[in-house]
């Protein structure tokens, strides 16, 4: 898929400088540079599921004994 960005010109000069050296293009670098992008910016598995219940009212001993009840029975 095709997208169109607004880059400054340092930026695009810099970008030219890079594919000249690794004799990639344009395209290809850009593909790299999101890719990266979105592999740094995922979250860390142990923080998925932080403050998932933020803001909801619940005694949580009321809600774990009441899950533990719910073991026994089939």
């Amino acid at each position: 898929m095709r997208t169109i960005i607004d880059l400054p010109q340092e930026q695009l000069a810099a970008l030219a400088r890079h594919c000249d050296v690794h004799r990639i293009s344009r395209a290809e670098a850009v593909r790299r540079a999101v890719d990266r992008f979105l592999k740094e910016c995922q979250p860390e598995e142990k923080d998925v599921g932080f403050g998932a219940w933020k803001g909801r009212k619940l005694n949580a001993r009321a809600h774990v004994d009441n899950l533990r009840d719910g073991w026994g029975r089939r």
